[in-house]
């Protein structure tokens, strides 16, 4: 029984339902966690270890925690440094983000951008000051 939940290379398995309790979405928070939405940790969030309900965050919260620490990461970038299934990491960030131990932003859409010809005349006009 012993050696169904271990794997000689691999080490301890554990199913991502484990990790996420059950849960297939993120909290009821709305927000949506693109693959390239980006993820820091915040300042002035959470209380330590603690997640929102007030139960200890588990060793994959605090995996991506430490992940955000050094710099901003996308959710792709996150999952891939983590080893994890997008999925989950989509779950153990909605967790975060309801502690407040962490901010999603999501880059500009390209359509949002200014146009390049407004840019350029933007340049024109300084070089011609």
């Amino acid at each position: 029984m012993e050696g169904q939940w271990y794997d000689a290379e691999a080490g301890p398995l554990v199913r991502p339902y484990a990790m996420t309790g059950g849960r297939t979405k993120p909290g009821p928070h709305g927000v949506r966690f693109d693959l390239i939405a980006l993820v820091v940790v915040d300042p002035d969030g959470g209380e330590g270890a603690v997640g929102a309900a007030g139960s200890p965050l588990g060793p994959e919260h605090r995996a991506l925690l430490g992940l955000c620490r050094s710099e901003t990461q996308s959710v792709a970038e996150l999952a891939a440094e983590a080893d994890l299934p997008v999925g989950v990491v989509r779950v153990l960030l909605g967790d975060l983000l309801e502690a407040g131990h962490v901010k999603v932003s999501r880059p500009v859409p390209p359509a949002q951008l200014p146009d390049e010809r407004i840019l350029r005349e933007v340049i024109e006009g300084l070089r011609a000051l």
